[in-house]
């Protein structure tokens, strides 16, 4: 008899939810969903989550508790990252969603959420033994791993999300040269323990977790004529291809983003931004290629909810088909 569980990713603009069943032969998922609720939208600067964000969350988490309950699912995992864990009202949201749905909901911190986030690559087997860059761009914060399939050699957490560069820079749109030339500078600022820990463990490959690098991969395909395998958890998209994808970002406004195939409007906004800051990063890793991973922060706490109910003894997991 499989064993069921429930994910809630309450990233800062969307939430995810993942309904898996699983033995020790590995994980299948029930249902997924995602919702662009925009928890940090108009406040995450400002720490705080506004009324609206909050209404929208709220009514989200009541969805989703409602679709756990028809699946007959008691085993509820629920994480807020950097939007709600920066705000002053942050821990007020979590008390109304259990006094609303009742969901435990917990705030964790970036080194945590890069923790999982490994935990969700490793599981997609993404990585081998020799040192990778991870990254995962959210809304609020993006969090960097260096390490391989063994290991952790860093971690670090930053509060540059998309949700805050585009608010920082992106006045114009299209995106200006200086407000470019400006974004550089903040990363090489705040960047800087970043790049110090590269030059420490010189890792080979840069590897990009679901959200943006999701997109970034349709968009490629698209422009290949290819069509995006779902089943597929690891894609490639060469760093040629993506510098040309990035270049004509810069270049367009919202709407003729919106009509390049595998654009999605959920991304429309933040992926000038994100792909400025990706850019900047492959500078400092020597690779042809990205490798795209759309496992996460979500399928981390899947292995470790396997690991805890004493399903399996090792993180060396794969969904089964």
């Amino acid at each position: 008899m499989k064993k069921k569980a429930a994910v809630i990713d309450m990233g800062t603009n969307t939430f995810h939810l993942l309904m898996i069943a699983f033995d020790n032969d590995g994980f299948e998922v029930i249902y997924q969903e995602k919702v662009p609720v925009k928890i940090g939208q108009g406040g995450i600067n400002q720490n705080i989550i506004l009324p609206e964000a909050e209404k929208r969350g709220l009514h989200t988490l009541e969805h989703f508790h409602n679709l756990i309950i028809g699946e007959g699912i008691s085993q509820i995992f629920a994480f807020a990252t950097s939007a709600v864990r920066n705000a002053d009202n942050g821990f007020s949201f979590i008390r109304k969603i259990k006094q609303q749905t009742g969901i435990d909901a917990q705030i964790i911190d970036g080194e945590r959420e890069a923790e999982l986030i490994y935990k969700g690559i490793r599981l997609s087997a993404c990585l081998n033994a020799e040192n990778a860059l991870m990254m995962d761009i959210g809304g609020g914060s993006v969090e960097f791993i260096i390490g391989n399939t063994h290991e952790i050699h860093w971690k670090g957490s930053f509060e540059i999300g998309g949700q805050r560069l585009l608010d920082l820079f992106h006045y114009h749109d299209p995106i200006l040269p200086e407000e470019v030339e400006k974004l550089s500078i903040y990363l090489s600022e705040k960047l800087a323990p970043l790049i110090e820990a590269i030059k420490t463990h010189a890792p080979k490959q840069l590897i990009g977790a679901s959200g943006t690098f999701d997109t970034l991969t349709d968009m490629y395909l698209a422009s290949e004529g290819k069509k995006k395998d779902r089943k597929t958890i690891r894609h490639i998209l060469p760093v040629s291809s993506f510098e040309i994808i990035a270049s004509d970002l810069l270049l367009l406004d919202k709407a003729k983003r919106l009509k390049i195939p595998g654009m999605i409007p959920m991304r429309v906004d933040m992926i000038v931004v994100a792909s400025c800051l990706i850019r900047f990063i492959t500078q400092f890793i020597p690779t042809n290629q990205l490798i795209c991973s759309t496992y996460s922060l979500k399928e981390g706490a899947v292995s470790e909810a396997m690991i805890k109910t004493g399903e399996i003894k090792s993180t060396s997991l794969s969904p089964t088909q």
